[in-house]
């Protein structure tokens, strides 16, 4: 039963950091272009104004991703709470593949708004 607790506090924390990180991502986006935190890709990084664009459109998506992900995560996880080990551990393995692969499409859908906004030298279309 501890390992079972155990999973359910490390598999809440993408999500839950996905949440903090979204909404402070949202009310106060990284002011300057660096390369320390920030949406920091290429497209993003080429003014400030991409670069607000992107801090604010992956901190709304965070939000929004992070409670898609948390709810289920936690819901997945009850039916394992008197089970083994090794079946805690599998569900645990799978829900934290399909996090971050759900955190990495939102690197894809903010670049792809991104490229709808703005053009090739970073300028409002």
């Amino acid at each position: 039963m501890g390992f079972w607790w155990c999973m359910l506090f490390f598999n809440s924390l993408v999500p839950v950091v996905m949440l903090i990180a979204g909404k402070w991502m949202q009310k106060r986006p990284p002011r300057k272009i660096n390369g320390v935190y920030g949406f920091r890709t290429a497209r993003s990084m080429q003014n400030e104004d991409t670069w607000q664009f992107a801090n604010v459109h992956c901190g709304r998506l965070w939000w929004k991703m992070g409670w898609y992900v948390l709810i289920p995560s936690v819901l997945l996880q009850l039916p394992l709470m008197h089970s083994g080990d090794t079946a805690v551990s599998i569900a645990g393995i799978v829900l934290c593949t399909l996090q971050v692969i759900v955190m990495l499409a939102s690197i894809a859908a903010t670049e792809s708004a991104l490229k709808k906004a703005f053009n090739e030298n970073g300028e409002r279309k």
